[in-house]
């Protein structure tokens, strides 16, 4: 009996100890077309936001995750500076996901109308403009939820024939690549000033479209032809993916400090 009643005590407590291990999410995604879910037939049920929070609350030590979709096609990192109504909504949806105990995270990607040649609010984004306005976006996010953590999700591969409403051809794409070190290094920078808030998230992605974009994303025409910017439902559930494990990487070294 004695034996029995000491087992008992020992799984009681080890349940116990799992279910405080166990952490709730609440995570507002920022970001353009690409993060809305774009030419998908239900953005809704399809974005990346979506497979990204489905595949988090498999993952053990996760409990809730509530999230919003803030995408905004066509949107760059002037259209997401402080005091802009985008900026505005970002900061409401995350008042809304307002879960005690909860870690609120913002997960950004934002580059890819930026690095247009020309369309986009303010594209052509220079590489110091580019870090000054994910720096301002990310200072405020942190002044007004200090415990908050900010995740920068490299941004994907475009073909060089993409032209549509706006302009980005092979300038675009170097362009947009020119930012991913900018990503790194402000990144790294808030490591020393500000640690344990701001983390570089996804950086697979960019090849992984790179080398499947014929079968992971949509082919739109254009007017240079057929081009290839938006994941269709495959590809948007590879990014999910991708941003997932991303994110649940930081949260597992977070638990661990």
């Amino acid at each position: 009996m004695k034996r029995i009643i000491i087992c008992l005590l020992i799984g009681f407590y080890g349940m116990l100890d799992a279910h405080a291990q166990t952490r709730n999410i609440s995570i507002v995604y920022i970001g353009n077309s690409i993060t809305y879910g774009a030419g998908l037939d239900s953005p809704a049920t399809q974005a990346p936001p979506v497979v990204a929070s489905a595949w988090l609350r498999k993952q053990k030590g996760v409990g809730d995750v509530n999230f919003s979709n803030q995408g905004h096609s066509g949107y760059t990192t002037l259209d997401f500076l402080p005091g802009t109504p985008a900026f505005a909504q970002a900061e409401q949806a995350a008042k809304a996901l307002a879960n005690v105990g909860a870690l609120l995270i913002f997960s950004i990607k934002i580059g890819t109308n930026d690095s247009a040649i020309q369309g986009p609010h303010g594209s052509p984004v220079s590489t110091d403009n580019y870090k000054a306005n994910l720096k301002a976006i990310t200072d405020r996010l942190l002044t007004d939820f200090p415990g908050a953590i900010v995740i920068y999700q490299h941004p994907l591969w475009y073909s060089p024939s993409t032209y549509n409403g706006s302009k980005y051809l092979q300038e675009g794409l170097t362009r947009l690549q020119s930012y991913i070190p900018i990503i790194d290094a402000l990144a790294a920078d808030y490591k020393a000033a500000n640690p344990n808030h701001v983390f570089v998230g996804d950086t697979k992605a960019f090849k992984y479209f790179e080398k499947n974009y014929l079968t992971d994303f949509q082919a739109e025409p254009g007017r240079q032809g057929t081009f290839y910017l938006h994941p269709n439902k495959k590809g948007a559930a590879a990014l999910g993916e991708f941003w997932g494990k991303a994110i649940y990487k930081v949260v597992k070294r977070l638990s661990h400090k």
